[in-house]
């Protein structure tokens, strides 16, 4: 991990972290402009962060700008096929080559077009070809002929792609991305994100600090405040651990019946005696609340045939088994083909992935339901928030997609996703109060939170750095 300066490490350790030490940390993060402000220079451009999916950018001369903080990013598509990134600014007075205004409700996510085959400054002309190189300046002995292909050209960024999405950073010395991911891009990489293709894709201007619009699906220890429907259908005690940048979360489980490679994650038995109904129960509640989204048709209607297809006793593991051999020939015969992902790794994969500092993955063998947010402008009350499906589609069949502005209410996002809205406002507004005397984390079910201010510590200086309780 790049280090952006010389600084005092959190002082909370992986190991700290994995011995699950109960700990605190300040609020400075989510409510201070000037840790908003030392974000945009200690934080974001030091860091890999996902841009878009490749299929967004499918063709040569296809471009895109990405915005984050104060940064503009141009992404684009080669001829040779390839990616590249600059900063959108022009060398010569600083204008942005592609005018971005900002992201404003219904209005502006990001801009993009086609068949591009250079960058024309709308200032004084300037122009650039797709390698960022300058060919074209009006009057260049006004400077002596003095200028330089280096003086001219566009500022780099770093571009890569995992998984199917493409990330850059700002940071010329930052380490590769894979290394970046970790162990955390390995196990996912089992899942072929890749193959998957938006299914939906949301975002919105939300009223509170993008750290705690993520925190708020970094764990399930919510769902029994939260989400109290869903309590009839499952139970929902879960675990979470660290793995270095990233950090992952996972039901656990208190009855041994349930103890299976694949309980950890969307793929799990429900409540009751009977697991051949609990299972049905529990993913058609779970799909038809998260906006159609954290599973798929097939597995819901293959989870409605269990009772008919095994004889009522069944044991959980085996309703599992046989549920999963229905849905993956459902899907082969319509032409989806499922990743073979071995058991020890889905039992590691777990629910769902926090990767640093602002994505959250929860995955399944055809699925995923994902979340990104970002700063909005100085205000460290507002950020923009992205959730979006993403699943497996036969071949001519993948919808058509773009990212569509909707207000945060249940009819738009789906009831179990209003509901978190429902508090990520008035944490925001909480932790403003004087009788708040500082968060304390369940290190057993929400150490993904504490982890993010661990590494977020480590790039800020040491500012918000979580530290041990001493109790007792």
């Amino acid at each position: 991990m790049t280090k952006p300066e010389a600084f005092e490490p959190s002082r909370l350790t992986a190991a700290d972290m994995d011995a699950e030490v109960l700990a605190t940390y300040p609020v400075e993060a989510f409510l201070s402009k000037d840790y908003l402000a030392a974000e945009k220079q200690q934080l974001w451009p030091k860091i890999w962060q996902m841009v878009e999916r490749e299929s967004d950018l499918p063709n040569p001369g296809d471009w895109m700008t990405y915005d984050v903080a104060d940064e503009s990013i141009i992404v684009l598509r080669k001829e040779d096929g390839t990616l590249k990134a600059f900063h959108n600014v022009c060398p010569h007075r600083g204008r942005q080559l592609v005018s971005v205004p900002d992201m404003l409700p219904g209005k502006v996510h990001d801009v993009r077009g086609s068949n591009r085959r250079s960058f024309i400054c709308g200032f004084h002309g300037w122009t650039f070809d797709l390698d960022g190189q300058n060919s074209y300046i009006l009057d260049p002995q006004d400077w002596q002929n003095k200028l330089t292909a280096e003086m001219t050209c566009l500022s780099p960024v770093q571009v890569d792609t995992w998984g199917g999405y493409i990330y850059v950073t700002m940071d010329p010395d930052a380490v590769p991305l894979k290394e970046w991911m970790g162990r955390a891009g390995e196990i996912l990489g089992h899942f072929e994100l890749e193959k998957m293709h938006y299914k939906w894709r949301q975002w919105a201007i939300y009223d509170c600090n993008w750290k705690t619009a993520i925190e708020a699906f970094l764990e399930p220890y919510h769902v029994a405040g939260t989400h109290t429907q869903l309590l009839a259908y499952g139970n929902y005690y879960a675990l979470s651990k660290q793995y270095g940048l990233h950090s992952v979360s996972s039901y656990d489980t208190r009855d041994a019946r349930f103890a299976m490679s694949e309980s950890a994650g969307t793929t799990r038995a429900g409540k009751g005696d009977d697991a051949r109904l609990s299972t049905y129960e529990l993913i058609k509640e779970n799909y038809e609340t998260v906006n159609y989204s954290a599973s798929t048709e097939t597995l819901v209607n293959a989870a409605s045939r269990l009772v008919d297809e095994l004889p009522e006793g069944t044991p959980a593991q085996e309703v599992i088994a046989h549920w999963m051999a229905s849905a993956r020939k459902d899907d082969a015969a319509r032409g989806v083909a499922w990743p073979d992902v071995p058991p020890a790794i889905m039992a590691e994969a777990g629910l769902a992935w926090g990767l640093f500092p602002n994505q959250n993955i929860l995955h399944g063998v055809t699925f995923a339901l994902c979340y990104r947010v970002r700063p909005y402008g100085d205000d460290p009350n507002k950020c923009v928030f992205e959730s979006y499906a993403l699943e497996r589609f036969p071949e001519g069949e993948v919808p058509e997609t773009q990212w569509t502005y909707a207000d945060p209410v249940g009819e738009l996002w789906g009831s179990v996703l209003a509901q978190d809205f429902s508090n990520m406002q008035f944490v925001q507004k909480g932790m403003k109060s004087s009788g708040f005397r500082g968060p304390l984390p369940n290190p057993h079910q929400e150490q993904k939170v504490i982890n993010l201010h661990r590494n977020l510590a480590n790039f800020m200086g040491g500012r918000g750095a979580p530290t041990r309780l001493d109790i007792g």
